[in-house]
């Protein structure tokens, strides 16, 4: 399934906060994990990911600072923090309210047209 390029964009900033408000974590692990959450139908790129980190680094939302991996190679770890959590607390009220609205226009296209009045 191709999840259209407007979506992806308008859910990154939530899934990335949300994903590092359960831990700090690093770009690769962050990517990998929007794969297992979306059951791999959202397929992120490097490309995609580090501007938008970068983005919510300059915002306050995120923090980043250098690590060393297992097998000793450097990384960048990043960490939400409190102007993240909230901006994460906001999104997903905005998040609940879109996701309400199309659940009930959804429901709404299941039932048969209602016939007006005079019409029939």
């Amino acid at each position: 399934m191709h999840i259209d390029k407007d979506l992806v964009a308008a859910s990154a900033t939530p899934l990335v906060l949300g994903i590092l408000a359960d831990g700090e974590s690093y770009g690769y692990a962050i990517v990998k994990r929007v794969n297992e959450l979306s059951g791999g139908r959202m397929q992120w790129t490097d490309g995609m990911l580090y501007p938008l980190l970068h983005r919510l680094e300059r915002f306050g939302y995120v923090e980043a600072s250098w690590g060393t991996s297992d097998a000793g190679r450097r990384r960048k770890h990043y960490a939400i923090t409190q102007a993240g959590r909230e901006t994460l607390a906001d999104r997903q009220q905005q998040w609940s309210v879109v996701a309400d609205a199309l659940k009930q226009v959804w429901q709404d296209a299941q039932r048969p047209p209602a016939v007006a009045e005079g019409w029939a």
